[in-house]
């Protein structure tokens, strides 16, 4: 009898183990940085609402917490940078999320997005915004301590 309750629970542990792998989420706050300086350069929080997922900016790391984007599109030109939706609508497909857009600050422009983890590293979120030229930038974002 013990014979077959040892390779069960053995099953159940790896089964539950892969289970919790594959629930890996985006959401939480991540360090974004500096493309030029490799430096940290504010804190995203990404948060879920009816099922897609949402980030805006709750840190200034390299500016002051006052600071305005002044080049931002629309009903979001002249507003703080924290506090600022800079990920919207990104849509879960397989075992990563797609569809959403990214705004960034900097200049204003808003991108197509895409967000997803590589090699199982659950502290390093790959985020991607894509010109509708085809063209796009990759960064890596890093889970905030």
């Amino acid at each position: 009898m013990n014979s077959k309750i040892l390779p069960a629970m053995l099953f159940c542990i790896c089964f539950v183990s892969l289970s919790l792998l594959a629930q890996t989420s985006p959401i939480g706050i991540w360090k974004t940085i500096d493309d030029d300086t490799g430096e940290a350069k504010s804190h995203v929080e990404i948060y879920e609402k009816d099922g897609k997922l949402y980030g805006k900016v709750v840190k200034l790391l390299l500016r002051p917490a006052d600071t305005i984007c002044e080049k931002c599109p629309g009903k979001k030109k002249n507003t703080p940078v924290v506090g600022l939706h800079i990920i919207e609508d990104l849509k879960p497909y397989d075992n990563y999320w797609q569809k959403g857009t990214i705004l960034d600050p900097e200049n204003g422009k808003e991108y197509g997005c895409s967000i997803w983890f590589e090699d199982g590293k659950a502290d390093e979120l790959k985020v991607r915004g894509k010109h509708w030229t085809g063209l796009y930038r990759t960064q890596t974002w890093y889970k905030a301590e």
